[in-house]
């Protein structure tokens, strides 16, 4: 009977030792869906590049952008992860908002509108904490001077606030 329980003691042990490793060793695992630090973020703090996949295939879709009175597909905009895209910006904050705009001026697309999704995208600051861009989904329009789009309503929190369809 004492060598029962010194095997089941044991075993327990044992199983209690390789969990702690494994949850030792556990790494995030980075989304494809993440915030780059800028290599101009030394310079102003505040220039991050977007990388999302967002957009669905038009052979699906019967229209998710209204043009002209008329609902239309445009590809690499809108729900989904069928493009992989990316988007330097600069963030700007003003009390609580957190408003994004971009310095490319094509990347997005060549339109003068943007569907944007709603997406929450990986981000890691310099002490290695783990947290998430949030951006609400929302139609931009290109600025006529700047030709820039802006984003508002962003938010950082703990998890993800979307789900990145």
């Amino acid at each position: 009977m004492k060598k029962v329980w010194t095997m089941a003691l044991l075993a327990v042990l044992i199983l209690g030792a390789c969990e702690k490793e494994n949850t030792k060793n556990a790494v995030h695992q980075q989304s494809r869906n993440r915030v780059i630090l800028s290599s101009e973020y030394g310079k102003t703090g505040n220039s991050i590049i977007l990388m999302m996949d967002i957009g669905h295939d038009g052979k699906t879709c019967t229209g998710c952008v209204l043009q002209g009175g008329q609902l239309i597909h445009k590809n690499c905009m809108g729900h989904g992860n069928y493009c992989a895209t990316s988007a330097a910006v600069q963030l700007q904050q003003a009390g609580y908002t957190i408003n994004a705009v971009t310095t490319d001026t094509f990347d997005l697309t060549s339109e003068d509108f943007f569907l944007m999704p709603d997406r929450s995208l990986d981000y890691t600051d310099d002490k290695n904490n783990h947290y998430y861009l949030n951006i609400p989904g929302q139609m931009v329009y290109r600025d006529s001077t700047t030709l820039q789009f802006t984003f508002t309503g962003l938010f950082f929190s703990n998890s993800p606030a979307y789900e990145n369809d």
